[in-house]
């Protein structure tokens, strides 16, 4: 199992408070670290994230963090390159596909970047993670609440190397009822395979217990089967109605396998070591 880490920079506004934050997630530990809202800084086009000494771009990003409170020491900088991303369109301008208009849903995802080559160096309390030639996967979400209940899965460290893939099963409130909202992309040598609930794929198996799960969807003639026995995540916080109050738990240390065949030809069948997994019950 190689090291990986993930940073999640971003903001928190409600009634009862304004603030920036910065949450990492490595193989081992979590943290959250708090910052005033006066040190976020936000561009759109070009992409591009400042908090306090921490920049975010969709090429790079540069560390520099020194929580005394938590006695947490971070600095460092990884460079992004050879992107792979999904296939976006007038109708299906991000991975949400039509749902990206519509104003008043409660958590909208993008991903930014399904697969990208990786290279740097972030230091933790003196423990060096090098990346050479990594694989890096770069998403956002923005809303008020994430799902009550929902899955998501992400892997791209796949042994052909040649792939990547993300899935979200959630539950999702629309207008006066809820519906089980589906997201997925993988793409194998550069071809895209989508399903979601927008055009028309259909969740066929659904079996989440004991530390397992096993899903198969279902699009035309296209079956994608995606099964992963895990462990316990690590904890990071979610929000609801904008304040950061909600306990998940993420690993980033996943072996995901995946299966992908029309009718009963197999197309692509590989497992990808590192893959970040939550799970969230209602």
């Amino acid at each position: 199992m190689k090291d990986g880490i993930s940073f999640i920079p971003g903001i928190s506004i409600s009634k009862n408070e304004r603030k920036a934050f910065i949450q990492v997630i490595t193989n081992t530990f979590s943290s959250f670290i708090n910052y005033d809202i006066s040190d976020y800084k936000y561009n759109h086009k070009p992409f591009y994230i400042k908090i306090g000494n921490n920049y975010f771009l969709k090429e790079k990003i540069h560390i520099d963090i020194n929580d005394t409170d938590k006695n947490i020491v971070m600095y460092g900088g990884i460079e992004y390159s050879n992107s792979i991303n999904i296939c976006n369109s007038l109708f299906s301008p991000s991975i949400m596909g039509p749902f990206s208009y519509m104003p008043f849903m409660e958590c909208n995802h993008s991903v930014i970047s399904m697969k990208c080559n990786v290279n740097g160096m972030i230091y933790i309390n003196d423990r060096e993670y090098v990346f050479d030639n990594g694989d890096g996967y770069i998403e956002k979400d923005y809303g008020c609440s994430f799902p009550k209940s929902y899955i998501w899965c992400q892997g791209n460290s796949f042994s052909m190397n040649n792939a990547s893939f993300m899935m979200s099963i959630a539950n999702i409130p629309f207008m006066f009822f809820n519906f089980r909202g589906l997201i997925c992309s993988l793409i194998v040598d550069g071809c895209e395979y989508r399903f979601a609930t927008y055009n028309n794929s259909k969740i066929v198996k659904y079996d989440v217990r004991d530390n397992y799960l096993n899903i198969v969807l279902k699009k035309g003639h296209y079956y994608l089967d995606i099964s992963c026995a895990f462990g316990d995540g690590l904890k990071l916080i979610a929000p609801v109605k904008g304040e950061m109050n909600k306990d998940i738990f993420e690993s980033i240390t996943e072996v995901v396998s995946v299966c992908l065949r029309r009718d009963d030809e197999i197309i692509f069948e590989d497992s990808s070591r590192n893959c970040g997994l939550e799970i969230v019950y209602d």
